[in-house]
């Protein structure tokens, strides 16, 4: 199955909707299960501050990504002020 895989960078409520939104969003990464690959936050160059997040998962059409990202609670919450969906090609060592 093809992998996806969404990059989006906070707006400047980034921090407030983290705090608020961060366990609806963990509960919702764990329920993609086996089709979530990766997922984390950008970081900030000192290596402490959220400041976007990253994650990859398995969809069958790009239209099929879109759909899963946007059911994200931070997405629903406005935390990305840019989003980027592309289809993804993992090359194993």
């Amino acid at each position: 199955m093809p992998l996806f895989v969404m990059y989006g960078l906070d707006g400047p409520k980034g921090p407030e909707i983290r705090k608020t939104t961060r366990p609806a969003h963990l509960e919702w990464i764990a329920s993609l299960g086996v089709r979530k690959k990766l997922a984390g936050p950008l970081l900030a160059e000192d290596g402490a501050a959220s400041i976007g997040s990253m994650l990859i998962i398995e969809a069958e059409t790009l239209g099929e990504a879109r759909d899963v990202y946007a059911a994200d609670p931070y997405a629903r919450a406005g935390l990305w002020d840019r989003v980027e969906i592309r289809q993804f090609t993992w090359l194993p060592n």
